[in-house]
């Protein structure tokens, strides 16, 4: 399957691709260490996932797991995710919200005349 065909969910340490038109589950994965919240970064053809700190590298079409990096020493918690191919939802939805207010002020913004 086509990753563009794809939407990504992660939560309770699952992570599942649904189709994008018709929300049926492709694939569902979960994580063998960590518990609870998931960060997603879709990156080329690779997915990775962040699991209370635990990294995982799986293949975005197929949900295979491709690498497993525990990050001993990091500690545990939320992970903001980027690389040259995206960032994680958080960054990206501040990102968009700041582009949106910056497209609300300008068109709000009375186009000035000259005489």
């Amino acid at each position: 399957m086509n990753t563009a065909d794809l939407v990504f969910v992660g939560f309770n340490r699952r992570v599942a691709a649904l189709h994008r038109l018709t929300g049926e589950v492709v694939w569902q994965w979960q994580a063998s260490d960590g518990m609870s919240y998931v960060s997603l970064l879709l990156d080329g053809g690779m997915l990775i996932v962040s699991v209370n700190g635990y990294m995982y590298g799986l293949d975005a079409a197929s949900g295979q797991q491709r690498w497993y990096n525990p990050m001993k020493g990091y500690g545990t918690g939320v992970a903001a995710l980027v690389s040259v191919n995206g960032m994680s939802s958080t960054p990206l939805a501040a990102a968009a919200a700041d582009e949106a207010a910056r497209q609300a002020s300008q068109s709000s913004t009375p186009a000035s005349t000259s005489t």
